[in-house]
């Protein structure tokens, strides 16, 4: 499900809207597969008569049943999970039903970290872990696509995040900082403006 636009604030934007790496899937489904395959080939190459046989159909069923149910949560998992980042948080939820979620404002993050052994390279996959000044401390996500851009990324959005707040800090309260001048006003020009202001 994607990130919804309304739970935005105002001026904020979304910048990455992610599910996990397919490679999440992959388990279930080969598990699935398998168990398909094997039923298949059992059927074709073993007697189907007698009770060896009924119990060998009732437990290719319970294989394909099972691992059918399993890929089907796994599923639901990888559908219901988003990482997002914001220009100003980072934030990650899973669940339908029973949601659980974390946000972390961009200027608590200390380090981001990433991680990928050789087949999550290969298939463009891998981990991330965020250090932040917070109660948590470190967050782990795991099956993040390319790991590597969305850190980078990241540091993009928190050095953007300070120039934003620098800007509003320079321009002063009440002021638009994309409307801010680059050369603050003079003594005379800032009387001038103060008089306006009476």
């Amino acid at each position: 499900m994607a990130f919804s636009r309304k739970l935005l604030n105002d001026g904020e934007e979304l910048v990455l809207d992610l599910r996990p790496h397919l490679i999440l899937l992959a388990p279930s489904g080969l598990a699935f597969g398998v168990a398909v395959i094997v039923s298949l080939v059992s059927m074709a190459m073993l007697d189907e008569s007698g009770i060896v046989a009924d119990g060998m159909k009732w437990l290719r069923v319970a294989a394909i049943v099972a691992t059918a149910i399993w890929f089907g949560l796994v599923w639901i998992k990888w559908f219901t999970t988003n990482f997002v980042l914001t220009t100003d948080r980072i934030i990650t939820s899973e669940g339908f039903i029973a949601k659980k979620g974390m946000e972390i404002p961009l200027d608590r993050v200390n380090t981001v970290i990433f991680s990928q052994s050789v087949l999550e390279r290969i298939v463009g996959a891998g981990d991330l872990g965020i250090e932040s000044a917070g109660e948590q401390g470190s967050q782990h996500l795991t099956d993040i696509r390319k790991p590597d851009v969305v850190k980078n990324e990241i540091y993009r959005q928190i050095e953007a995040n300070e120039n934003r707040k620098f800007d509003r800090i320079r321009s002063g309260p009440g002021t638009d900082p994309t409307q801010a001048q680059g050369v603050a006003a003079s003594i005379p020009e800032q009387i001038d403006q103060l008089a306006e202001l009476h």
